[in-house]
């Protein structure tokens, strides 16, 4: 999946008047409890990635898992998921591509997630 450069992001599309803005690049949290490790060289910069609101999850009201095409890699961090929560429970369109992909001890330096608004 491409990832539109700025100049297009500048420019509304002129079929439906709409554009996606990059809102948030994070880590992904949890990479080393998931499945993702499992799957390392399959991941490419680039893919396209979906979304899971967790409002039930134990540890936090505000979860947004992410995965891979089924493959649960993580969550965005605590930390950081509150707008994209909202905004996906208000059923605004939220894209997410991997951003960046590097193999590291340290798990929240492994993969970022990029997160794409559609307005």
């Amino acid at each position: 999946m491409l990832i539109p450069t700025k100049e297009v992001l500048s420019q509304p599309n002129s079929k439906n008047d709409t554009r996606d803005v990059l809102i948030q690049t994070s880590p992904v949290a949890g990479f080393q409890y998931h499945q993702g490790e499992l799957f390392w060289e399959e991941l490419t910069v680039g893919d396209q990635l979906q979304q899971s609101r967790e409002p039930d999850n134990p540890y936090d009201e505000n979860a947004v898992a992410i995965y891979r095409e089924g493959i649960k890699l993580g969550y965005l961090p605590r930390v950081e998921n509150i707008a994209v929560a909202r905004m996906m429970d208000k059923g605004q369109h939220i894209d997410a591509f991997i951003g960046n992909k590097q193999k590291s001890d340290d798990p929240w330096e492994r993969m970022t997630v990029e997160v794409w608004l559609r307005i």
